[in-house]
């Protein structure tokens, strides 16, 4: 476990943005304000505090890392969005509340299993959400989603321009750029909305920088000069040599369960890949930038900003051409790890860092224990709060992963498995006939060679799948794929 690093980082002067003179005195309340800023499709290291991207500047990320903890391990229990949001919200695998699929239908059971603000609202918080739920697509006043205040949402992916959206039941079009309308949103709720005799709880969800990875107009083409950088450990160089033969069929744009012939070697493809695509995506990023800034600056206004605890995070990472691919899904560490960074003076130390082995299962127990609020049995996640006051050295020493085959896009890949260590990766694919994969992260972290079939892994395999078998048991694997269609049948419209 590594901690206590000082990010040294040099910050444009527009992170530090001078505070007015009518700023108020600082609220003190006994619970902790949470503002959990959530992204979409943000990879891990689309940050500028890890220079994958020298021409990338996200100043008030990185000044938020600065002042905060920066988790480096951080994971999602399945990569995609749905599935991800409701286990933030939840604190549960997606094979326990249910939503394993992007399903326009399809909503967690909110009786069994409340999300952490409904747990903050019962105690007396003001709750607030505010921008992509996606999850099911209801209409109206069935839209809002239990235990908030405010509601400020859309149907599905939303619109980048002028979309439709869902204010505490009034549905219309509002006018302007997604990211800056939510933006506004969530600061005119907390300088006037919301009620300030309380500790508040604000989700400001984006819907960026998912495809069309559309920029704000004044960013558009910002980095249309700029090279796109060769993704570390040569993981652009992939070939498959070794692999599961459905990632060859995944590769050249194939449904995985196609069975034609297919060579075991592909050919490398030339660098860049699809550099249009992912620099706009990157300029997508800045817009969202801006927004932190703004709403820091906001919360320093009203007196909140050392009182709040402040949670940036995305829902799932994305793969920016390693192994080839883009979007993300599989047990690959890019399409897995997403950025973690928390604020919290009065309990993290300033520009520390975390490598532990962390889920987004584990956000929703931290947020309540942080509240003072208990957490409730079925959650399934670990307050990190000790992690993060440096006073937990037993920490888990593995995570689970699981992945279902998506009906929208079902050449995506296979049901799949993996348990990971700080040190191995295996992925089961349940795929009669193919390989498994197995990585050693420490001598591989681009997970290039399958160490599968090497005779001298045996043992770590053995160890791993009994592994697996421990943490199946221990999170109640019992995945039921007509769950959600039953969902469907009772949620008709």
């Amino acid at each position: 476990m590594k901690l206590n690093r000082v990010f040294l980082v040099a910050l444009p002067a527009m992170a530090l943005t001078a505070c007015p003179q009518s700023q108020k005195k600082e609220t003190v309340r006994k619970q902790p304000n949470f503002l959990f800023i959530l992204t979409d499709d943000q990879p891990y290291d689309a940050l500028g505090i890890y220079d994958r991207y020298p021409f990338l500047k996200t100043p008030n990320m990185d000044k938020l890392a600065m002042e905060g903890v920066n988790f480096t391990n951080y994971f999602v229990t399945q990569s995609i969005c749905s599935p991800s949001r409701a286990s933030f919200l939840t604190g549960t695998f997606p094979h326990i509340h249910g939503v394993n699929q992007n399903n326009p239908k399809v909503d967690p059971d909110w009786n069994s299993y409340p999300s952490y603000n409904s747990h903050l609202h019962n105690a007396g918080y003001e709750t607030a959400f505010i921008g992509k739920i996606h999850m099911a697509h209801f209409k109206g006043e069935k839209h809002i989603r239990p235990g908030y205040d405010y509601w400020y949402s859309f149907i599905g992916q939303g619109d980048f321009f002028d979309p439709m959206v869902n204010d505490n039941g009034s549905e219309y079009q509002e006018i302007g750029y997604m990211t800056d309308i939510l933006t506004e949103k969530a600061i005119d709720w907390l300088r006037d909305k919301r009620d300030k005799s309380k500790s508040f709880s604000l989700c400001l969800w984006h819907k960026a920088i998912h495809e069309p990875h559309t920029p704000a107009p004044r960013h558009e083409g910002l980095y249309a000069s700029e090279n796109l950088p060769e993704p570390p450990h040569g993981m652009h160089k992939e070939t498959f040599l070794g692999k599961p033969e459905w990632q060859r069929r995944k590769a050249i744009g194939k449904n995985w369960r196609e069975h034609l012939p297919i060579p075991n070697e592909l050919d490398e493809q030339n660098w860049p890949i699809k550099e249009e695509k992912f620099m706009n995506m990157l300029e997508c990023l800045l817009a969202v930038d801006e927004s932190l800034g703004k709403v820091l600056t906001t919360l320093k206004e009203e007196g909140e900003l050392e009182n709040t605890v402040v949670i940036f995070s995305s829902d799932n990472g994305y793969f920016m051409g390693e192994h080839t691919y883009h979007d993300k899904r599989i047990a690959y560490e890019s399409s897995m790890r997403i950025p973690m960074i928390i604020r919290y003076p009065q309990k993290i130390e300033q520009g520390s860092e975390i490598d532990a082995l962390c889920m987004n299962i584990d956000l929703a127990p931290t947020i309540l224990e942080m509240a003072g609020v208990e957490v409730p049995e079925y959650m399934q996640g670990k307050s990190m709060l000790d992690l993060m006051e440096q006073k937990d050295e037993n920490w888990r020493k593995s995570i689970l992963f699981e992945y279902y085959v998506d009906d929208a896009y079902p050449y995506a890949g296979p049901d799949m498995l993996a348990v990971i260590t700080d040190s191995f990766k295996l992925v089961d694919n349940f795929i009669e006939g193919d390989i498994d994969e197995l990585y050693d992260l420490k001598q591989d972290p681009g997970e290039m060679n399958n160490l599968i079939s090497d005779l001298k892994y045996s043992e770590v395999e053995k160890k791993l799948r009994e592994q697996l078998i421990e943490l199946k048991k221990e999170y109640e694997y019992n995945p039921d794929r007509d769950w959600w269609l039953r969902q469907v049948i009772q949620n008709p419209n």
